[in-house]
């Protein structure tokens, strides 16, 4: 990320005076609030411009797609940190978020990093997809990189939230390039890899969503929007059926040390 130069700070985004509060340009209280869903008003947010109906869906479809995802590490982080401060609910949400990466909640921005480069490929040397795949997939392997977006320690056919996605990309008439790029990596990677390595939903999220046009710097923050939503249910879960510490002393309980002893010092330990 470059310094940027400017000595003025600038945004394109809000203003607002006694009267009046306008965002991207339009005024918030009177053409905003009720009559634009929040899906759309993201999409506004991000890009400046109002979402056609393409767009609205297939963004709506990843943020439901995404925002659940069980008991991960990002949920019992932030389920543990409600349980010691009950009464920082943000800090808590804050704490989820920040387990954001490359393989929770990132992987998505990973992918279409990776889908943006096979395309460029295919464009710049008139391969087909599978050619450029295929080539991209090589350099990856040789660099001893992983696929970001294939391979699921659950699901091991398709991730059933591909189907969906992709199927509601294809009802909304987007124009399904990113689609074909996605499944052409499914295609080649058994003949490359030796291993059947499925599509998984964070392939899919950028698929879709850069065949409608959203930005690749803002792929990322898709998931934690989503996220967002999904740790607000389980804390608020959490206020009335704490399983916070529950969390730790499972931890706890399965715990093994492996580090040296104090001489004369014993450790009793159930494990």
């Amino acid at each position: 990320m470059k310094i940027g130069k400017a000595t003025v700070p600038e945004s394109a985004i809000c203003t607002s005076d006694d009267e009046t509060i306008v965002v991207r340009g339009a005024d918030l209280a009177r053409d905003l609030i009720g009559r634009v869903s929040f899906t759309d008003y993201f999409w506004l947010l991000v890009t400046g411009e109002r979402p056609n109906a393409m767009q609205s869906r297939v963004l709506d479809a990843t943020l439901v797609a995404i925002a659940e995802h069980g008991l991960v590490p990002s949920v019992q982080a932030a389920r543990m940190t409600l349980a010691a401060a009950p009464d920082a609910l943000q800090g808590a949400v804050a704490a989820g978020i920040l387990g954001c990466g490359s393989v929770i909640l990132g992987a998505s921005e990973t992918a279409g990093r990776l889908l943006l480069r096979i395309d460029a490929l295919a464009r710049d040397k008139a391969l087909s997809l599978d050619d450029a795949a295929s080539e991209v997939v090589r350099e990856l392997r040789a660099a001893k990189q992983a696929i970001p977006g294939y391979g699921h320690p659950l699901h091991k056919d398709r991730d059933p939230r591909v189907a969906r996605l992709f199927a509601v990309a294809a009802e909304a008439g987007t124009p399904g390039r990113f689609v074909a790029l996605a499944e052409a990596v499914e295609k080649v990677l058994p003949g490359l890899t030796q291993r059947d390595l499925r599509l998984n939903v964070s392939a899919a999220i950028p698929a879709v969503l850069l065949d409608v046009g959203f930005p690749a710097e803002a792929l990322r923050g898709v998931p934690i929007l989503a996220r967002c939503a999904g740790l607000i249910g389980h804390l608020t879960e959490e206020l009335a059926r704490p399983i916070g510490f529950a969390l730790s002393y499972q931890a706890t309980r399965e715990q093994r040390y492996t580090g040296a002893l104090p001489s004369g010092v014993t450790i009793k330990s159930s494990s």
